[in-house]
């Protein structure tokens, strides 16, 4: 039905929301001259962010989906099927962990929350973003570079909207890419040979996005996929009445992190929730911890590392999305500086510790988590013993992706499969070659 219902509204609405560009490094603003993923003349390295006409958000209910926050997110059209993260108010987990507000921000299948997500992850926010961002007359193979959910909600939204799309996804993680109805041939898949990880298919994405009539997704760099994450942000602040004390969310590149310290300034300026800045408490799954190493280190930069060592680090972690090693960590406009303006932190835990929270928040909330969701909730109950956290503080727990095991009991699953594996580094003539004759 929502479905439906999101088909007969795209035929009758179109929108494009109102904003100027700006980077962080100088305070220079421009227009966006079509996907634009830094700042034109600059030679440092910053992000760029968007600056929205309307201060005040209207999250208005009648825009489908995600949309209702189109007032801040840079989108030229809205897309079929798209599920806006939703908050609540916790009381099960609250009461075991002693408490008064906690929050919790949802992304995922819960049946009796009425929310739907069908990729189980809240990437579909970034997802619907980005891609609405794009030209609806655009041409362009759409490039994206993944560890697993990125992907599955990309070939989601790109297939249900006829979007040219390239995923690149190492062949250890392809089991994540799983959908409850066949991918149409519009979106494909190729893969870097097994024991590679992401930063493996984001050099693979990087060959293929120079070729004539691709674009790359731009990660961290795409205002539209910092924005769209962002929601998570804007349904906690718009529930709550008020920018919480606490956010707590795992991170592999910390663009989540980033776009919700971009999304609390905001709020700032709005006026009306107040003027505080949330301590963003990040976590990364033990041992691959190269956020956490830098950090603790006090160090700008991530920590020189051997790649062989940290491959096998990603092979031990459970939440494999959280496997970045090159995350936007240093940039201006990075991981760095808004752990920086707001006081945050970055914590750690390990498998064991996950599993158990996992299972303490399906006991107490009633809905299985991802692994990545359970590090951030491992964190925050570690937190919690260590009484470093006040009890009537205001908390935000982002629940990034939620009733991945009961979605998949309840739906026949259908798998994308790669339409060539390539070895890791491989020739770049021999991958433009290959990858040309698949669109």
């Amino acid at each position: 039905f929502c479905q439906k219902y999101n088909v007969l509204l795209m035929k009758h609405t179109s929108t494009q929301t109102l904003y100027k560009l700006q980077s962080i490094a100088t305070g220079r603003t421009f227009e966006d001259t079509g996907w634009l993923l830094e700042a034109p003349g600059e030679n440092d390295p910053t992000l760029i962010r968007a600056i929205y006409q309307k201060q005040q958000l209207d999250a208005d209910s009648h825009n489908p989906g995600l949309y209702k926050f189109a007032d801040w997110l840079p989108v030229n059209r809205f897309l079929v099927g798209s599920v806006a993260p939703f908050t609540y108010k916790s009381k099960g987990l609250a009461a075991y962990l002693g408490l008064h507000n906690l929050y919790i921000t949802f992304s995922g299948y819960w049946p009796e929350k009425g929310h739907l997500m069908p990729t189980c992850s809240f990437k579909e926010t970034e997802a619907y973003s980005v891609c609405a961002r794009l030209e609806p007359d655009n041409k362009k193979i759409l490039v994206v570079a993944s560890a697993g959910n990125t992907a599955r909600a990309f070939a989601k939204v790109c297939s249900d909207n006829n979007i040219p799309l390239l995923l690149c996804v190492p062949e250890d993680y392809i089991d994540s890419l799983w959908f409850n109805h066949p991918i149409k041939e519009n979106v494909k898949l190729i893969s870097s040979r097994s024991s590679g990880d992401y930063y493996d298919a984001i050099h693979l994405s990087s060959i293929v996005a120079r070729l004539d009539g691709f674009v790359a997704e731009g990660g961290a760099k795409n205002v539209a996929r910092r924005d769209g994450m962002g929601t998570t942000v804007l349904s906690a602040v718009t529930t709550i009445g008020a920018i919480p004390d606490y956010y707590f969310q795992a991170v592999g590149s910390g663009t989540g992190a980033i776009a919700a310290w971009e999304a609390n300034i905001r709020l700032i300026a709005d006026g009306r929730f107040g003027d505080n800045k949330m301590k963003l408490m990040v976590s990364q799954n033990e041992p691959f911890t190269p956020i956490y190493d830098a950090w603790k280190s006090k160090s700008r930069k991530i920590l020189d590392f051997d790649e062989n060592e940290a491959r096998l680090k990603v092979e031990i972690i459970d939440a494999k999305v959280l496997s970045n090693r090159k995350p936007p960590y240093s940039i201006i406009g990075g991981l760095y500086d808004a752990l920086l303006d707001t006081d945050g932190d970055v914590l750690k835990a390990d498998n064991q510790s996950a599993r158990e929270a996992a299972a303490l928040f399906e006991k107490h909330e009633g809905i299985d988590i991802h692994p990545a969701a359970a590090i951030a909730t491992a964190t925050l109950i570690a937190e919690v013993k260590d009484k470093k956290l006040d009890k009537e503080a205001v908390i935000m727990l982002n629940i990034t992706g939620g009733g991945e095991k009961r979605f998949k009991n309840e739906n026949e699953l259908f798998y994308l499969k790669p339409e060539i594996i390539f070895d890791l580094n491989p020739n770049k003539n021999y991958v433009e070659e290959k990858v040309k004759r698949l669109f």
